[in-house]
């Protein structure tokens, strides 16, 4: 055989690592809602399906339904569907039937069976943890007679989603912001968030959880915006700089860190002003913008570079997750209105997203198209062996 010939049939597939974790062992966690008479397929075995589908780009119950009838014998064994005992063969579960369960699954126990999956999957980078938490609306999912469904969402600056939550429907993003935030550990974090979110409460509450907050501070705090804004910024020194070009347009960042003992806002110990100055290179157009925060870190417990990455680091949130699943998996345009199925699909899309990126992939499409041309990629990526 000529040596080409053997060195091509010899390279390795996708091989999964020793130490590989089994999503199907968190899965499990997740309570099924049905009936023990008639139940035909496991119920691990239908949401492990369903994740392994959106992993390939599935990004509606048709699809995912289309990719399991399409999925060989092995692959739906390692699923952890049975054969029927009369033919020896796995009878792949109905489109219908996949729907049912997704509509009937409880979307937080499931977020926070994929935020342990990931976190177990990937160890965090050193250093200080960094959480942006953030809320997005379901925008297909609204009908005549009802608001759409909307989600808030914890996820570190690396692209790792902790956990997800759904919003009561007459409700908005502040109260569900400690309940999404219970069930983790927040020792020694820093948590970042939108100018809703500057609420004396939360400050309290993420002080009391022995975590740090960066709070952007916008005229919906008006005294407080105009204490922080007339600081004598001029005098104080400059803790950090940045210039970069990129989409066409050239930036300059700089940030300030004040000390200020009286700000009226708790457990607060420095005010931070960051300028970002915006050049357009093909209209020479220019604009200047200024955002104040405060936040709870001692003076000197952060560097000027890592307060400005934790406050660039925030709006990842946005692009990394958010973006993405609007524009990539079409999600705002998605009709999935039945009862828990808006949650569950954007905790399978999660899922997708923060696996592919902890595996490199910076291209979510890419990644997407790859991992479909194969239907063992996603059980490699999710640890089915």
């Amino acid at each position: 055989m000529p040596s080409c010939l053997r060195q091509l049939g010899d390279t390795p597939g996708p091989v999964p690592l020793e130490a590989a974790v089994d999503l199907r062992s968190y899965l499990a966690t997740v309570p099924d809602p049905r009936a023990r008479r008639g139940i035909r397929h496991p119920w691990t075995a239908l949401l492990t399906a369903s994740a392994a589908a959106v992993l390939a780009g599935a990004a509606s119950i048709t699809a995912i339904g289309e990719w399991v009838a399409d999925a060989p014998q092995r692959v739906l064994a390692l699923l952890g569907f049975h054969p029927d005992p009369l033919t020896g063969r796995i009878r792949p579960p109905h489109a219908t039937t996949i729907r049912l369960v997704l509509a009937a699954a409880d979307g937080d126990a499931l977020d926070r069976a994929i935020g342990d999956f990931l976190q177990e999957r990937k160890a965090p980078p050193p250093g200080r943890k960094a959480i942006a938490v953030d809320g997005k609306t379901l925008r297909g999912s609204r009908t005549a007679g009802r608001t759409a469904t909307a989600l808030i969402a914890a996820m570190t600056h690396d692209g790792q989603v902790l956990t997800q939550r759904q919003i009561a429907g007459k409700s908005n993003e502040i109260p569900a912001f400690a309940p999404l935030l219970d069930d983790l550990d927040l020792t020694g974090a820093v948590i970042t968030a939108d100018a809703l979110h500057t609420q004396h409460d939360h400050a309290t509450y993420l002080h009391e959880r022995g975590t740090h907050y960066l709070a952007v501070v916008k005229k919906n705090h008006p005294g407080l915006h105009q204490k922080v804004r007339r600081l004598p910024w001029r005098d104080v020194r400059l803790d950090h700089y940045e210039r970069a070009r990129a989409h066409h347009r050239e930036e300059i960042r700089r940030l300030k860190s004040a000390v200020f003992a009286h700000l009226d806002y708790p457990h607060a110990r420095q005010a931070l002003q960051v300028v970002r100055r915006r050049r357009d290179l093909g209209t020479g157009k220019l604009t200047t913008e200024r955002i104040y925060l405060v936040t709870n870190l001692p003076p000197g417990a952060a560097t000027g570079s890592e307060l400005a990455a934790w406050i660039r680091g925030h709006w990842l949130i946005e692009n990394q997750l958010h973006h993405v699943r609007d524009r990539t998996f079409r999600e705002d345009a998605s009709k999935i209105r039945t009862r828990h199925l808006p949650h569950v699909m954007a905790g399978l899309r999660n899922l997708a997203i923060g696996v592919h990126r902890q595996d490199g992939h910076t291209n979510i499409a890419a990644a997407l198209r790859r991992t479909g041309r194969d239907h063992q990629r996603p059980l490699t990526a999710l640890g089915l062996t």
